[in-house]
């Protein structure tokens, strides 16, 4: 049952991506090549390839996520390489975090590693309509610490009626996400060791 409402919610997905694809490029579109999370097992690539069967798409390629990063960031790059260059992705999405060693040339673009960690990324529980808008909130708030050193949350009658207002600060950030950062650096070090190569030898990151 949980398979089936997958293949219809990516069919669905697949289906509008196409439809807008075509409205844009004014042309059909039949091939397409699909990213999915770095820890995708083989049954949930399988139904994905299958969604994308039902929306009437030929599925050339599923690849990883971070890995569909650095082949964007090698073609773009590619035609001013001289030489191989060594591309570290690192993939802290809303969900998942994962992250994709390769090396670049003009050549071939080789995967040397992958991580991935379904814990990293951030969610939350309870109310649904609650948590999806301090969701919402918190992740404009974490776009904004980028940039500026405070930023408020302010949420109008999040729930039965009850309205929610905080600031924080990056510093504050920073400390009440510390451990979920280093456990970010040991997903890293662990594609590093599997790699077999030093960070010194990382080019882009």
């Amino acid at each position: 049952m949980l398979q089936k409402k997958y293949h219809i919610y990516i069919y669905m997905i697949l289906t509008q991506i196409r439809e807008i694809a075509e409205a844009f490029l004014e042309s059909l579109v039949k091939n397409a090549v699909i990213t999915v999370p770095a820890y995708f097992k083989d049954l949930q690539r399988r139904a994905t390839q299958d969604a994308g069967d039902i929306a009437g798409l030929n599925v050339m390629w599923i690849i990883n996520e971070p890995t569909a990063s650095a082949l964007a960031h090698g073609l773009q790059k590619r035609a001013s390489c001289v030489k191989s260059r060594n591309v570290f992705v690192f993939d802290l999405g809303g969900g998942t975090f994962d992250v994709s060693l390769l090396t670049i040339n003009t050549k071939a673009f080789e995967v040397k590693a992958t991580a991935g960690d379904t814990h990293l990324g951030g969610d939350i529980s309870g109310n649904p309509k609650a948590s999806r808008r301090l969701r919402t909130a918190c992740e404009r708030a974490k776009r904004t610490l980028s940039y500026d050193t405070e930023t408020a949350i302010e949420i109008d009658a999040i729930c039965k009626g009850i309205d929610f207002c905080s600031s924080i600060t990056r510093a504050k950030f920073e400390q009440l996400n510390m451990d979920l950062f280093e456990k970010c650096m040991d997903t890293v070090e662990g594609c590093l060791t599997h790699s077999k190569m030093d960070k010194s030898s990382v080019d882009c990151r």
